[in-house]
């Protein structure tokens, strides 16, 4: 990173900041209607015009909320038209309402970035989680379609996508999977506003205004049967254009920053007999579980499909001519149709080759790979290493009349997992939650990731499993700590730490599942005293804490709030952040790093202010004073107590 221009400016966040990082500085304007999980994005850049932010030229930006996704791709529209640099935000039925517009903005040759946070369809259901239904509902609009797996990415393509849009006049739609990158607090590096400048370039100077009375252009006219295909097919010459920017942006983008991108990202595939062929998110998960395979001397790769439009056939053939079978996971399913959308495109790339296409790498047919087909992490189910490996195996058996599968349900469809191993570095650290929605715990593990990776120079992932329904019921929030990037992007269950915000946890679940040999278990508990402490603990909890040498600590967290907090309606929020002060004390990071007490709540007190310094002074302070006596207050139950059994139950 050191010997190039721009390495990136390190910090924490999740992908919607990284979008509003880039849009807040290249774009003159932002115009969106809210839909969950994109909201988030749009939120942040009115935020910045709010708050008078300008753009890297100096041009105060522009928001506009309209009545619909519908009106926000109209406005866009508009705003391209008039010359302007326009980004906008949305996701699932949105981008769905916004297909009539789309067709518009490609046919009128109008540059522009959409990030999509990509969520599911309402089928027979709502869900608000990771879906690909939206994505690939619209790529038949005519518009460069870039996925991007983590919070880095979402950055970097956002500026790769926007460069060859103005040069193609093409419209780019960057996809990130909802609430699993654009909610997922990550290690990332942001790109320099310098760098912004110089590879993006002036809107004044790179577009052009359609509504000049100085030069009137015709745009958007009606046309009958004398014109219309010849318009059609003449755009063409504008398509061409796509793969030669694309090409030129990823060569340039990584000339200056060291991050090097592909249309397609094949991993360990030089002598793969099978592979698992992935976009966004649960790549990182795949290619975790190759590593594991192959160290038990399977020959396994992974493909990552970054660009779905243009449609890489090419490279995704001449990346997976030699594989014996390969399988395709998508975050879709298509019952009706010949396959899912991206293992169509690829029977049809290999068809291509195989009838000697130009362009294409020449393949017999009688050497053609088995194709399989697998439907996962449909409204942002789990996608495990162990149901990846499950997939390799499938294939590595042989199971040829079963092309089609589904992962982790109980179906007919579905393939059975044989084991769920732990495939983490050794060293990481995890955390699993149990809280209530409301309670604050979600956000306390964003700021509990963002502290450990300033204080500790750790890679961080904090992962909240939301929910439309959460608020007041029961919900989990994971936390990854390690010395190497995280790639599984998934519910955790082997943890070295388990935080009970909602001590009920213990009566309609075990929370201890897959805690380590010597673990920690962090209590909400109303007793200071560690005989009652340990009394509140079922049975079953206190067999396991005692067989495995689990350390059990407790802290009164709803006490503490109501004491701290000078709002009420922050006294139920404030309960999570204390876990933080906890956390430092239990965790093993603070014990290795060389750094004063003074030092540590100083920049402790740095992230707090990200967080929560829009509300105010005293709320920063109320937060500060929270996570101070979350440190202090602690206590941990003795072994002799542990070794014994409590004289009385205590409720």
């Amino acid at each position: 990173m050191s010997e190039v221009r721009f390495p990136g400016i390190p910090t924490t966040g999740d992908g919607s900041e990284a979008a509003v990082w880039v849009e807040t500085h290249v774009s003159q304007a932002g115009i969106a209607y809210p839909i969950t999980p994109s909201t988030n994005m749009g939120y942040g850049f009115q935020v910045a015009v709010a708050n008078g932010r300008t753009n890297l030229w100096g041009e105060p930006l522009m928001f506009l909320e309209p009545e619909s996704e519908h009106s926000a791709g109209s406005a866009a529209e508009g705003f391209a038209l008039a010359g302007g640099r326009v980004s906008s935000f949305t996701a699932s039925q949105g981008l769905v309402l916004q297909k009539e517009e789309l067709h518009v903005i490609s046919g009128k040759r109008l540059p522009m970035v959409f990030h999509v946070g990509a969520r599911a369809l309402t089928s027979q259901a709502l869900n608000i989680h990771a879906g690909h239904d939206d994505v690939y509902a619209v790529a038949d609009t005519g518009w460069g379609i870039l996925f991007a797996a983590n919070a880095q990415e979402v950055a970097d393509m956002a500026l790769i996508a926007r460069r060859a849009s103005e040069a193609a006049l093409v419209p780019f739609i960057v996809a990130q999977d909802g609430f699993l990158v654009t909610h997922t607090v990550e290690n990332f590096r942001l790109p320099e506003p310098e760098l912004m400048k110089e590879f993006v370039g002036d809107p004044k100077e790179k577009l052009t205004s359609m509504f000049d009375p100085e030069h009137p252009v015709l745009s958007g006219p009606v046309e009958n049967q004398d014109s219309y295909m010849k318009g059609r097919i003449a755009q063409r010459a504008f398509y061409a254009r796509v793969v030669p920017a694309l090409e030129e942006a990823f060569e340039l983008y990584c000339k200056l920053t060291g991050r090097c991108y592909d249309f397609v990202e094949p991993y360990r595939l030089e002598d793969a007999e099978y592979a698992v062929v992935a976009t966004g998110s649960m790549i990182g998960t795949i290619q975790a579980v190759v590593d594991h395979l192959r160290e038990k001397g399977e020959k396994v790769g992974a493909l990552y499909v970054r660009s779905f439009r243009p449609f890489p056939g090419a490279r995704i053939v001449d990346a997976l001519k030699h594989t014996k079978a390969f399988a395709v996971l998508e975050r879709t399913d298509e019952p009706l149709a010949e396959s899912n959308p991206m293992l169509r495109e690829i029977k049809a790339a290999f068809a291509d080759a195989t009838d000697g296409y130009p362009g294409f790498p020449k393949l017999k047919v009688d050497r053609l790979p088995t194709f399989y087909g697998g439907a996962a992490g449909l409204g942002g189910r789990d996608v495990r290493p162990a149901d990846v490996i499950a997939t390799f195996e499938h294939m590595i058996e042989g199971n040829k009349d079963r092309r089609y599968f589904a992962l982790n349900i109980k179906h007919p469809l579905a393939l059975e997992p044989k084991e769920d191993p732990d495939i983490t570095e050794p060293g990481t650290f995890r955390l699993r939650g149990y809280s209530v929605g409301g309670y604050g715990s979600v956000t306390t593990n964003k700021v509990i990731a963002s502290v450990t990776a300033d204080l500790f120079g750790l890679y961080v992932q904090a992962f909240p499993k939301y929910g439309s329904e959460k608020k007041g019921l029961p919900t989990n929030y994971y936390l990854w700590v390690a010395e190497e990037p995280v790639r599984v992007r998934a519910e955790l269950r082997y943890v070295e730490m388990v935080a009970i915000n909602d001590p009920r946890a213990l009566q309609y679940t075990n929370p201890l599942v897959g805690l380590a040999e010597g673990g920690a278990i962090w209590l909400q508990s109303r007793h200071t005293d560690p005989e009652e402490i340990w009394a509140t603990v079922p049975k079953y909890a206190r067999e396991l804490i005692r067989e495995h040498g689990y350390r059990l600590y407790a802290i009164d967290t709803i006490k503490i709030a109501q004491e701290v907090a000078t709002r009420p309606d922050l006294v139920q929020r404030m309960q999570g952040i204390v876990l933080l002060g906890s956390y430092l004390k239990i965790a093993p990071f603070f014990e290795r790093a060389k750094i004063s007490e003074e030092e540590l709540w100083e920049r402790i007190e740095k992230v707090i202010r990200k967080y929560f310094g829009k509300r105010g002074e005293q709320v920063v302070q109320d937060n500060m004073t929270a996570i101070r006596r979350g440190y202090s207050e602690l206590i941990e139950v003795p072994a002799e107590v542990i070794a014994r059994e409590p004289k009385e139950v205590v409720a």
